[in-house]
């Protein structure tokens, strides 16, 4: 946390005061002229804006010209991902204004100000409100380069000049090195910007707490991913296939140690046998007719992670040769015989028995035993309760989205027959289904109607014959029944009037579905 400085630890001596600045201007221009280190100027100048200005939040904004955007891209007091946010057009919000009009603002309060955007999300506390901002240009002349901002809290306007004064020689200084570092890096600081930005995207959307599902089984499926992440470990998913492997090899890899890393995703089963050891290990030129030097899955993934799904499809061969590789992460290329070496996560997958393999000779044990270190295993649907729902709704969503249709829910029949079906295809079954009945639908809410044949009990043992007029509209008119005394809380007066219907009316087609009122009150 930073220290807060009272004003009278500020009204130091002259020489001192003018000893620590000069130091500063000292160790920046050193670190400019003699290594041409402008990053390590950056922190320097932030560290000292830390501990002898007091400040509790800091950056340095370049100006990205031909985006037209201005950035964060050094910051004091500020998660990566309150960074990642702070980008502005010119002419937006304080700092946007700044680089704009090539002068400097300072707002004595922010909470005063309503141009202060707060884009970064760092003022949440009342007490944010009554600090100060400071934001100063860098420019040569009439060419803007960026801009120095920074925020604490004052008690004189003295000091908060001082600040001023301070920052703004030190954006003069700074001007001539920063444009030389835009004019080399410009594009590779756009793509560390995106990468970063992408990399936060990943990690939040495959972090375990985002994942859909809160049924026990799942909850201790997490479990295990938040203790493995972190390690290098060689993590086994076992489960169905459709289950959902690669999402939790995703989480695995985007919470681990590595998460930049590359992330190599192969599916042995869908390799033909004659291609698949040059597909993982690579080949050298001339190892057989035609060929060409070409790398591997495993060299691809140096540094990062290896996703193997359907490992049991592997030949004994090729086993063998992962064998080696799980036991000294080293390897030949086909043709070759120079050993390479490779440091990567090893991620397996499979919806087959390994151990049963094993004993009929077709997986070999010391391999089995090697990718078994720490196992998963991923529950199928049928066993996880509610997530249907859960999952069900999520899909509804994200297919009427990409469809441009305004779904706002699916109905009570077509959710019962979604809880009710086995799901032998697991997630990526269901997945399809609301991704066929979005298409279908033709109003805001899906209906049992628009689910396939399969999932209806009156044809799924039957001649495969569609639901006739009446099914459909029994089905839809228990769909307005049921919502309608959800929304009356059980109330029947009020759902019957409500429906254009008679009491005695309301009741008797209560009746023929078997609904009580009594339910929905408690519901209520």
């Amino acid at each position: 946390m930073c220290v807060e400085l009272h004003d009278a630890e500020l009204q130091c001596e002259a020489d001192e005061c003018r000893g620590k600045i000069i130091s500063l201007l000292l160790g920046v221009g050193k670190l400019l002229s003699e290594q041409n280190d402008i990053v390590a100027a950056l922190d320097s100048l932030l560290s000292y804006m830390r501990r002898h200005m007091g400040m509790q939040r800091a950056a340095i904004n370049l100006l990205h010209r031909e985006s037209g955007h201005v950035f964060a891209y050094r910051c004091m007091g500020m998660t990566p991902s309150e960074q990642d946010r702070g980008v502005y057009n010119v002419g937006e919000g304080i700092t946007g204004k700044v680089v704009e009009n090539a002068t400097p603002i300072v707002l004595r309060r922010i909470g005063s100000e309503p141009d202060f955007l707060n884009r970064t999300g760092t003022i949440m506390l009342a007490s944010d409100k009554d600090m100060s901002f400071i934001c100063v240009p860098i420019h040569l002349g009439p060419k803007v380069l960026g801009a120095i901002s920074a925020s604490r809290l004052y008690r004189s306007d003295a000091a908060l000049r001082k600040h001023v004064n301070v920052l703004s020689v030190m954006a003069q200084m700074l001007a001539h090195a920063v444009e030389l570092y835009l004019v080399e890096n410009i594009d590779r600081v756009e793509w560390e910007k995106r990468t970063r930005l992408l990399l936060s995207q990943l990690k939040e959307r495959f972090h375990p707490d985002n994942m859909i599902g809160i049924s026990r089984p799942m909850q201790e499926v997490y479990e295990l991913i938040h203790k493995a992440s972190p390690t290098k470990v060689t993590v086994l998913l076992l489960g169905e296939s459709g289950v959902g492997k690669e999402m939790v090899a995703n989480a695995l890899h985007y919470g681990g140690l590595r998460p930049g890393g590359p992330f190599i995703k192969c599916n042995c089963a869908a390799l033909p046998e004659s291609i698949v050891e040059s597909e993982l290990f690579g080949h050298e030129k001339g190892s057989f007719t035609g060929a060409s030097f070409r790398k591997g899955r495993f060299e691809d993934a140096d540094g990062g992670t290896i996703f193997l799904d359907e490992v049991g499809e592997l030949s004994l061969a090729v086993q063998a040769k992962l064998l080696r590789l799980l036991q000294e992460r080293q390897f030949e290329r086909v043709g070759g015989n120079r050993s390479i070496a490779v440091d990567i996560r090893i991620i397996a997958a499979t919806n087959r028995d390994l151990a049963e393999m094993v004993a009929q000779g077709t997986f070999r044990e010391d391999l089995y035993y090697r990718l078994n270190v720490f196992p998963v295993i991923i529950p199928p649907l049928r066993q996880r309760g509610d997530d249907v729902v859960a999952l069900a709704e999520h899909f509804m969503s994200y297919y009427a989205k990409e469809a441009e249709k305004n779904i706002t829910g699916i109905s009570t029949s077509a959710m019962n027959l979604l809880v009710r079906h086995n799901w032998p295809g697991n997630v990526r079954e269901l997945e399809n289904v609301i991704h066929r009945a979005v298409i279908l639908a033709e109003g805001e809410i899906l209906h049992a109607h628009d689910l396939p044949l399969a999932l209806h009990p009156q044809t799924s043992s039957g001649k495969g014959q569609p639901p006739n007029l009446e099914n459909r509209l029994a089905s839809i008119e228990y769909d307005m029944l049921v919502e309608t005394l959800r929304r009356c809380q059980g109330n029947m007066s009020k759902a019957a009037e409500a429906l254009g219907l008679t009491r005695r009316t309301m009741g008797l087609r209560m009746k023929r579905f078997n609904l009580n009122y009594k339910q929905f009150r408690q519901g209520g």
